[in-house]
Parts: structure tokens; sequence; C-alpha cells
């Protein structure tokens, strides 16, 4: 029988300080996170100085909680993973710079942890039998991909975002209509309200490449000329008309590739109305279609630790010149 494997997973890309630990990949012991969100929402986004600082304050104690609730000691973990990239270059050396410390003190092996990996792990954790190939639509404050996942530890993005991030022009927009830091989950709940009765461009490339840019600017223009405009209705279509480029692509993407399933991860993958229309698009041409649960859409680092085992199986580890990278990118 093979042995078990423990990975304590470290999470400080953004503005959440969270800390697992995972056995054998799939099952979670504990996944403590502390929220910066109620700091960040008075200045309206996140602040990378105060980010960092708050990290530094609650990490300690965030994996001192993650170790008790896991029920097991330092001796039982057999690796580190922190996120080192992509990510804020302060929030994420906190991370990295502890687990380096703590892998020294402990005699454990260190194993840096791409972020955009991490989202799509969230699913393996969701969903025991997933497994690759398929397709992966990571969609979140900082990232829109199409990626073929051929293996656990082996990606090929398809098409990705040539301006904003989906979570970014969600963001920007809850801003104008006066929503509120954070914007997605303020976006989605007034649209329920609204009726797709608005009409926005869509940016269909060539390619799998996606443009949220022309969406968002629309958006903007309209609420300054037409002060009155109803809210709900235009987050709703704006939503409608993100959601439809998203469509477009995965669609090309399963003609291109001929995979029928398709697996969600990211933030924005907790949108209520995206879900709904995907779900629709799987039933109508008989996909097989998979999200994260909920917590596991926003940063953890239950899913972090879930991507460090596979790259750890596969032979893979960190020595101490670990160091933090913004702008990492997916399989690097």
């Amino acid at each position: 029988m093979e042995k078990d494997i423990y990975v304590l997973g470290i999470e400080s890309s953004c503005d959440e300080t969270s800390v697992a630990v995972v056995k054998n990949g799939r099952e979670v012991l504990s996944n403590i996170i502390n929220s910066q969100i109620k700091i960040h929402e008075l200045y309206g986004g996140v602040v990378p100085e105060i980010a960092s600082r708050c990290h530094t304050e609650v990490i300690n104690q965030v994996t001192k909680e993650a170790i008790k609730e896991a029920n097991i000691s330092f001796d039982d973990i057999d690796v580190i993973c922190p996120t080192y990239g992509p990510g804020l270059v302060g929030a994420l050396l906190v991370g990295v710079s502890y687990a380096k410390g703590l892998a020294l003190a402990t005699k454990k092996d260190l194993l840096g942890v791409n972020h955009i990996e991490g989202h799509i792990a969230a699913n393996y954790i969701t969903h025991k039998d997933l497994k690759p190939p398929f397709l992966c639509l990571i969609i979140s404050g900082g990232h829109t991909h199409l990626v073929k996942v051929n293996d656990y530890t082996n990606f090929e993005i398809l098409g990705k975002t040539r301006d904003d991030a989906i979570g970014e022009a969600f963001d920007k927009v809850a801003r104008v209509v006066g929503l509120g830091y954070p914007g997605g989950p303020k976006v989605d709940k007034l649209a329920k309200e609204g009726k797709e009765i608005i009409d926005l461009p869509i940016t269909d490339l060539e390619n799998m490449d996606f443009s949220f840019s022309g969406i968002k600017t629309a958006v903007i223009n309209l609420n300054h000329k037409n002060p009155n405009i109803n809210k709900a209705d235009l987050c709703l279509s704006f939503e409608k008309a993100a959601t439809d480029m998203l469509e477009i692509n995965i669609k090309k993407a399963i003609e291109n590739t001929k995979i029928r399933k398709i697996v969600l991860a990211g933030g924005v993958s907790c949108n209520s109305y995206i879900r709904n229309r995907l779900d629709i698009l799987a039933e109508n041409n008989n996909l097989e279609m998979y999200y994260p649960e909920v917590k596991l859409c926003t940063d953890n680092a239950a899913m972090i630790a879930s991507a460090g085992y596979y790259n750890y199986i596969n032979g893979k580890k960190s020595d101490l010149t670990l160091n933090a990278i913004p702008n990492l990118k997916l399989g690097e």
C-alpha cells in the first residue's frame, strides 16, 4: 500500500491568508482562511502594502490553526507548498518566506505552486473522480484563461484575455454603478432584479482569446450618458454579454479538441448567472460540466495543496532560492 502524502498549502497571493492540510491531493483535513475584504472595502479595492502587512500579522496563527484542526503535527507533513506566483509581489513574499523558514526549521520538503494551477485543482477536491484530460475555463479577478488540461501537471493555453480579466471587468462595472468592492458578488445579486434589455458589444476574436474592455467601456458610457438608467438591467445585460463571450470560446475549444468535459475554476466561477448559462449549454450539447464548491472558488490554501501534491508526486521540489514571481504564467 502506498504511503499517504500530507501537504501543507500556504496561499497569500492577494488578500486572503490561508493555510490548509490536504491528504493525497483530495482529502481536506483543514482549510483556514483569514480574509481581508472588510479592510480593503474601505479603499474600494485591494491595497498591496496593507495586504502584505496583514499577511505578516496573521500567517503564523493561521498555520497553527490549520495544523490543530487537521489533528496532526509537523512531523506528519511531507511537503510545504506556498503559492509563489502570480499575484502581488509583497503578499507572495510573505507566504514564500514563511514557507522557506518553516521548511528549514522542520526539515520538510519545499515546493512552490502556481496559483492558477491551484484554481484548476480546486475541482479535484470537490469532484473526487475527476481526472484529466478536460477543458478548463479559469475566470477570476486577475485571469481569464481557456486551458486544455492534458494531465495533472501538463497544460496547454488555448486562449486568454487580451485586456481586462473578467473579474476585473465585474469590479469596474460594480464601481461605475455604485455598488462598491468586491464587485462580482454585488453585480450578481443586483442582476437578479434586472432584464436583459440593453444591447452591449461582444468582441468575437478569430482565435480563442477574450476581450472584456469593450463591454466594460460600453457600460461606463451608458451609465455616464444616462445617470437614471436601470442599474439592475445594466448589470444583467453586462453578465449576458460577458457570458456570451465565454460560451463562444468554449464552443470553439470543443470543436477544436473534441473534448466534451468542461471544468470551471477561479473566483468568478461562483457567479450564479454564468453557472446557469453553462448548465444550459451542457444540457443542450451533451457536455460534462464541473464547478468547484463555492468556498473553493475564491483563493484558499486547500487548492494550492492539491496542486502541490500532483507536482510533488511527479518528482518536483523547490530549494531555498525559491522566490515570488508576480507575473508567473501557467505551465512555467
